[in-house]
Parts: C-alpha cells; sequence; structure tokens
C-alpha cells in the first residue's frame, strides 16, 4: 500500500507516530517535501537515517523548499521503480524532480521545489542559484516524462500546489498571492494530465479541497482509500491491520 504525509523539516517525531508501526515490507510513505533529516550530514543524523533503514517499509520523499541541497545532491543517482532517485540507505529514496515512478502498480509523477517563502531579494543579487527553484530542465523533463506515459498517471506528489489551488487556500486564509513560473506550469500540468489525485505539501494544512486535491501536512493517508467528502478526510485513512489484505 502507498502512504502520503506533508512535511517534516527534521521533526523526527513525526516518524514516531504509532499508526506507521502497521506498515510492512510491501509498503511504501511517500513525503511531499522538506524532509529535512539529510541536513547537516553528521554522525547523529546518520546514526538517525541507519535507524530509519531498519524499518521495513520503504521511506520516500520529494525536495521542498528548505533542504540542504548541497548534501542531497552528492548522493548517489540511481533508477529506482521507473524513475530516478537519489538513494539514501536501502528503503530510503529521494524522489527526483519530473519523474515518474510504478509503485503498487500506480503511476506517480513527482515534483519537488518551489518558492522559499523566507527568502529575502534584498540580502542576494539577481545571479544568486536558488536550489529550491525547479530549472526549466527539471520541468521540461517533467514534460517529457509524463509525454512517455500519454499524459495519464495515478498520482501527483509536488510540493507546492497548482497556481489555481495556491491562490484559493491563501484568498481564504487572507494571505498574499504571489504569482510564479512554477505555479503557472503546475497548473498547466493540472489542464494536460489525466490524474486521480494530487497531493502536495507546502501550505502546511491538512485539507480536502476537492475530490481530487488534497493538502497535506500532519495526516498520513492511503490513496487507495476513498475519501467522498471533507467529513472524510476528518477521518483516519490508515487501514487498521484486520482490514488489510496483505497482512
Amino acid at each position: 500500500m502507498i502512504y502520503i504525509t506533508g512535511d517534516m523539516h527534521g521533526n523526527a517525531e513525526k516518524l514516531s507516530k504509532t499508526e506507521l508501526s502497521m506498515l510492512t515490507a510491501k509498503d511504501t510513505l511517500i513525503i511531499c517535501g522538506d524532509f529535512g533529516f539529510i541536513w547537516n550530514n553528521d554522525v547523529k543524523e546518520n546514526q538517525f537515517l541507519n535507524r530509519l533503514e531498519k524499518r521495513k517499509y520503504n521511506i520516500c520523499f520529494i525536495d521542498g523548499t528548505h533542504e540542504n541541497f548541497d548534501v542531497l545532491n552528492e548522493l548517489p543517482v540511481a533508477v529506482w521503480n521507473g524513475g530516478r532517485v537519489h538513494k539514501v540507505r536501502s528503503n530510503i529514496f529521494h524522489l527526483m524532480r519530473g519523474q515518474v515512478y510504478e509503485i503498487e502498480n500506480k503511476k506517480i509523477f513527482t515534483m519537488g521545489g518551489g518558492e522559499d517563502p523566507d527568502f529575502d531579494l534584498n540580502e542576494y543579487d539577481e545571479n544568486t542559484v536558488r536550489k529550491e527553484i525547479p530549472t526549466s530542465q527539471e520541468m521540461l523533463t517533467g514534460v517529457t516524462n509524463l509525454e512517455k506515459h500519454g499524459y495519464k498517471v495515478d498520482y501527483i506528489i509536488s510540493h507546492e500546489p497548482p497556481a489555481k489551488i495556491k491562490d484559493f487556500l491563501s484568498l481564504s486564509e487572507n494571505k498574499s498571492i504571489r504569482a510564479t513560473a512554477l505555479g503557472a506550469y503546475l497548473d498547466e500540468l493540472s489542464q494536460q494530465t489525466e490524474f486521480e489525485k494530487w497531493y502536495f505539501g507546502s501550505m502546511h494544512t491538512d485539507k480536502f479541497i476537492t475530490e481530487k486535491y488534497t493538502a497535506l501536512f500532519n495526516k498520513i493517508i492511503c490513496p487507495q482509500t476513498p475519501i467522498e467528502s471533507k467529513s472524510d478526510f476528518k477521518k483516519k485513512f490508515l487501514l487498521k491491520p484486520s482490514q488489510r489484505e496483505d497482512k
């Protein structure tokens, strides 16, 4: 089974939830950006990653806006389930931008990165390389890979939502709106691609927006479990062990 949750920012408690204890070797947990456990590359951090490697299930994450990209990009690149990954440990993978993976017979498109809301333009010149923002080549790679799959996937997982969804959430929370190239790109993908569900983590909220779009932060949900309304979303969507066919 596939399970999806939101940003972690290096908070180990979010990986210690009792719900995760039921996951098996057949399961995959996907985090929608800002993993945060690859930051200092020191002994303590590596010891924690070694402990995570002992878990039965796969732990996958896309990058967000708060990552140590210098450390992340030095990791070995491999092909896993049809897409390129940075391999952190035998069961921990960074799902790279613009890739399509096949997990549990589901096709999953990923696009990490975004506009860092804490970035101060006044502190940097125009030549500053902002590694948190997907490059034009990464976005083109995404289009190319989607084209290979006939612009049809089961799930899209991104850190940022499409611009139209971000505008909706920002307006409802009285936040300022800023147009970005990535938001426009994701908007275009949402119109050109056939998909069942789209999950994102940058808004730091758990919200069922429509039957297709869901914002995640603390909740851990299983896409294979139907969510048809906001009231449904308030329930726990991890299957209980007694409900699993593969227990």
